[in-house]
C-alpha cells in the first residue's frame, strides 16, 4: 500500500448530497458504517424514495471489499419477502459502488427496547414470527444472515416487521474464500453462535440460535450473557447455560419459555432444524390456548403484524414525537437498520399511530382531507356498514379503549363480529377500511362465504384516488371472490382495472391469491 492510498484510507468519504448515481438522486445523508454510508435518494424513473448504501471510497480500489459489497447485494436480492428488507439494483457509477435498496420508515427494536425494555408476550409473539418467516425464506436459498441481533430487526410503520442488512450472510454452501472475514469482526458477541464464535461451518441454525438470544433479549430486556468484554461474552455462548427465562419472566407460559431455550442449544443438532419448525410450535402454541387470551392465533403468520405496537399499554408513548429523543448513530454497525434513528424523525412528527398509511398513501390522504368537508362527507358515508352487513357486533366482542386495539382485537380473533366492531363502536374511516379488508380475508380464506365478501369489496372499489391501494383491494378481491363463484367474465373485467402500481400496493395474502386467480383463468 502507498503512502497516498494509506492516506486515502483515513480520508473520510465525500458527502454525495445532491449527486446523481444513475436513476437516483441523493436527498441526505442518513449515516455511516464500517464499510459503507447510506444515503435517502429520490429514485427518478418510478417516483420513489429508497436508501442508497455506497461502499466507502477508501475501500472501492479494494477488490476484496468490492466483492464482499456485492456478495450483499447478491445475497439479499434473491430474497423477495415482505418481512426482508428488498434490493431494488446493484450498479456502479461514475466509480461509485451502491446498492438501492427499500427505504423502511420506522424504528429498529433495540430502540424499542431502549425506551421501554421488555416486550409483552403478545407483541413478542408477533415479532417473533415475522422474523422466523424471513428466516425460513433466507434457508430456502441456502443464506444465513449472520447477524440476527435486534438492531437488524425494523418495526416498519405500516406494521410488518423487516430483517435487514444481509451484509455478512453468505451462502450456507459457498466454499473456497470467506470473502465476509476481511478487515472486520463477523457477527456481534451478544447474539453469534458457539459455532460462529469458534469459526466453524455455519448453516441455517445459527441464525436460529442468534434469533433465540434476541428472543431471550425482548422477553426479559437483557440478553442472556454480558460481561465487560466481547471475549467474555463469547466464551459464556461456548461454555455458559443462561439462567431460565422463567425466572425473568413468570408469566411466560411454560411452552414459550421451551422454544426459546431450544433455539438456545448450544449444539446445532439440539436447536430447531429450521424456522419452519419454530413457526410451526409458535402457532401450536397460541391454537392450544398457551397465551393468556386462547384468541390469539387465528391469523396466519404474515397477518401477525405489529399493529399491537399502537394497542399495547406499556408502548403508549411509542409514536408521541415528544418522546422522542435521537440517539447516536454507531460507527462501528454497517446495518442499515441503525440508521433508521437519524431517518425517522421526519416520520414520526407525520403520524401518531404505528399502523399509518404508508407515506404515499398518508400524502394522498392529507391532500384528499383538504379538498374540503363534501369529500369528507363522501367518505364517511362509503365507510359506513354497508346495509349487506346490518347486523349489530355481538355483546360478547369485548369494546377496546382505543380504535388500534379494537383493531387488533378483531385480527387476532378473526372472527364476523369481532371485525363490525371495529367501525360500529369507532368512528374512524380509516379503520372501518382496515376492519373492512380484514372481513374480506376471512370471507375468502376461513369461510369461502364470497357473497359476503362482494359488498365490502364494492365498497372499497367505489373509493377513489385518494385511497387508491384500498381501491386495488377491492378490485383483486372481486376478481378472486367472483372467479370462486364461477363468474369468471366478472372476474377477468375487475382484474383488467388493475394496473401495475395498484397491485404492487396489494397486501402479500390478497397478491398471491390475485396472482394464482389470474393464472387459473387463464389456463
Amino acid at each position: 500500500m502507498t503512502g497516498e492510498d494509506m492516506q486515502n484510507e483515513d480520508r473520510p468519504s465525500l458527502d454525495l448530497t445532491g449527486r446523481q448515481l444513475g436513476d437516483y438522486r441523493i436527498l441526505r445523508r442518513l449515516g455511516r458504517g464500517a464499510m459503507a454510508e447510506v444515503y435517502l435518494a429520490d429514485q427518478l424513473s418510478l417516483r420513489r424514495q429508497v436508501a442508497v448504501k455506497v461502499l466507502r471510497t477508501n475501500l472501492s480500489k479494494d477488490e476484496s471489499y468490492v466483492r464482499r459489497f456485492h456478495n450483499e447485494a447478491q445475497a439479499a436480492a434473491a430474497l423477495v419477502h415482505p418481512n426482508i428488507v428488498q434490493i431494488h439494483e446493484v450498479g456502479r457509477c461514475d466509480g461509485i459502488h451502491f446498492i438501492a435498496q427499500e427505504y423502511v420508515a420506522g424504528q429498529n427494536l433495540a430502540q424499542v427496547m431502549q425506551r421501554h425494555g421488555a416486550i409483552d408476550v403478545k407483541l413478542a409473539m408477533t415479532i417473533i414470527r415475522q422474523i422466523a418467516s424471513a428466516l425460513a425464506k433466507a434457508a430456502e436459498y441456502g443464506i444465513v444472515h449472520r447477524d440476527i441481533k435486534p438492531e437488524n430487526i425494523m418495526l416498519a410503520r405500516t406494521g410488518e416487521v423487516k430483517v435487514a442488512d444481509f451484509g455478512l450472510a453468505r451462502f450456507a454452501d459457498s466454499s473456497g474464500v470467506d470473502l465476509t472475514q476481511v478487515g472486520v469482526t463477523m457477527g456481534t458477541p451478544l447474539y453469534m453462535s458457539p459455532e460462529q464464535i469458534e469459526g466453524r461451518r455455519l448453516d441455517p441454525r445459527t441464525d436460529i440460535y442468534s434469533l433465540g438470544v434476541t428472543s431471550y433479549h425482548i422477553l426479559t430486556g437483557r440478553p442472556p450473557y454480558m460481561g465487560e468484554t466481547a471475549l467474555a461474552v463469547a466464551v459464556q455462548h461456548v461454555n455458559s447455560s443462561p439462567e431460565p427465562i422463567a425466572e425473568s419472566r413468570p408469566d411466560l407460559p411454560p411452552e414459550w419459555a421451551r422454544i426459546v431455550h431450544k433455539m438456545l442449544n448450544k449444539k446445532p443438532d439440539d436447536r430447531y432444524a429450521s424456522a419452519g419448525d419454530i413457526l410451526h410450535d409458535l402457532h401450536r402454541l397460541a391454537t392450544s390456548g398457551g397465551l393468556s387470551d386462547p384468541s390469539e392465533s387465528a391469523m396466519s403468520a404474515e397477518q401477525w403484524t405489529t399493529v399491537d405496537l399502537g394497542a399495547t399499554a406499556d408502548l403508549a408513548t411509542l409514536n408521541d414525537p415528544r418522546s422522542y429523543s435521537p440517539r447516536s448513530y454507531s460507527p462501528g454497525s454497517d446495518s442499515t437498520v441503525h440508521l433508521d434513528h437519524l431517518m425517522k424523525t421526519e416520520h414520526l412528527m407525520k403520524t401518531s399511530a404505528m399502523l399509518a398509511p404508508p407515506r404515499g398513501r398518508w400524502r394522498r390522504l392529507l391532500l384528499g382531507m383538504a379538498v374540503g368537508a363534501a369529500v369528507g362527507a363522501a367518505v364517511a358515508a362509503v365507510t359506513r356498514s354497508s346495509p349487506l352487513l346490518s347486523a349489530v357486533a355481538s355483546p360478547d366482542v369485548p369494546t377496546r379503549q382505543t380504535v388500534w386495539a379494537q383493531l387488533y382485537h378483531a385480527k387476532m380473533t378473526d372472527t364476523e363480529a369481532a371485525w363490525i366492531a371495529v367501525w360500529q363502536r369507532f368512528d374512524n374511516p380509516y379503520t372501518a377500511k382496515l376492519a373492512k379488508q380484514g372481513l374480506v380475508h376471512h370471507y375468502v380464506v376461513q369461510t369461502a362465504e364470497y357473497d359476503k365478501a362482494l359488498p365490502l369489496l364494492d365498497e372499497l372499489a367505489a373509493l377513489g384516488e385518494v385511497d387508491r391501494s384500498f381501491v386495488a383491494f377491492g378490485l383483486a378481491g372481486r376478481c378472486v371472490a367472483l372467479h370462486r363463484m364461477n363468474r369468471p367474465d366478472e372476474a377477468r373485467a375487475a382484474a383488467a382495472r388493475l394496473d401495475s402500481d395498484m397491485k404492487d400496493q396489494l397486501d402479500p395474502q390478497m397478491r398471491r391469491m390475485f396472482d394464482r386467480t389470474v393464472e387459473r383463468s387463464r389456463r
